[in-house]
């Protein structure tokens, strides 16, 4: 299976970057599964009816959120009728929505897309690993499901990396978001699962991760600023990963970044 995953969309930048620039990378990569992180794609904060619907129509499969997930209080009848639309899964029992989605592609093939948020520097939640361990245990590779994929969003490189190895050979791969600066460590770890500890978002990088420059700096320089966050407005660039998976296994035979757009030095 090849599964295209784009890091946290900010803002009309990110959307914009990712609209122009996906069909010159699905012509490349001619992906099987799309997955997009959109949980700052409302003006840099949370999601909402109207953005889900456009990324769905230029043929988005799974949307995925994170810690910004209520910002957009109208996503709240959205999330619980709309399976594509997932959550982190470790949320305490109770919460709308779901926090996985088994897709199934046009050939019938499967794959299981797993949103879960981690708890080091980050709001108080339930045990992400113990959440994995159940889900992977239900939907094992190469049986129930052709592909797993996991979207980490999280603070810590540190917890990302221990979720990858926790469920190495158990998934197909497991890949950070959150931090909104795509690192240089996509592998395949030794059972089998590719990792890669942050994809990096989509937007304009002529920012502060994102964010128009002036408020961040004047909060790091005065500790206080009268102004409200936004995004930058600049042209953007599309950040993700591309995976490739053997059918049988379920498990990863290739992983590489993606990048296109202003800025950052374009791969794919």
């Amino acid at each position: 299976m090849r599964i295209l995953f784009i890091g946290d969309l900010v803002g009309r930048s990110g959307r914009e970057a990712f609209i122009h620039h996906l069909p010159s990378i699905k012509q490349t990569l001619n992906p099987d599964v799309i997955i997009v992180n959109a949980e700052n794609s409302a003006h840099g904060f949370g999601v909402n009816e109207k953005i889900c619907k456009e990324l769905f129509e230029i043929g988005v499969d799974v949307i995925t959120l994170g810690n910004h997930t209520w910002d957009q209080r109208e996503v709240i009848p959205y999330i619980q009728r709309e399976p594509r639309l997932v959550r982190p899964v470790n949320y305490p029992p109770g919460t709308p929505g779901n926090g996985h989605i088994v897709h199934t592609l046009r050939d019938g093939r499967k794959i299981l897309v797993v949103n879960a948020m981690a708890r080091l520097f980050m709001d108080p939640m339930d045990d992400p690993f113990a959440a994995m361990a159940q889900l992977v245990e239900k939907y094992p590779l190469g049986k129930s499901v052709q592909a797993s994929f996991l979207d980490f969003h999280g603070e810590a490189s540190s917890e990302k990396m221990a979720m990858a190895q926790y469920l190495d050979g158990k998934i197909s791969a497991v890949v950070g978001t959150h931090t909104h600066i795509p690192t240089a460590d996509a592998q395949i770890f030794p059972k089998g699962t590719a990792y890669q500890t942050d994809a990096g978002m989509t937007g304009d990088y002529n920012s502060v991760i994102g964010m128009r420059a002036e408020v961040p700096i004047q909060r790091f320089t005065r500790k206080f600023s009268i102004e409200k966050l936004s995004p930058a407005e600049g042209e953007g660039c599309v950040c993700g990963i591309f995976i490739e998976t053997d059918d049988k296994t379920g498990l990863a035979k290739a992983i590489y970044p993606v990048r296109k757009g202003a800025r950052l030095h374009n791969t794919h």
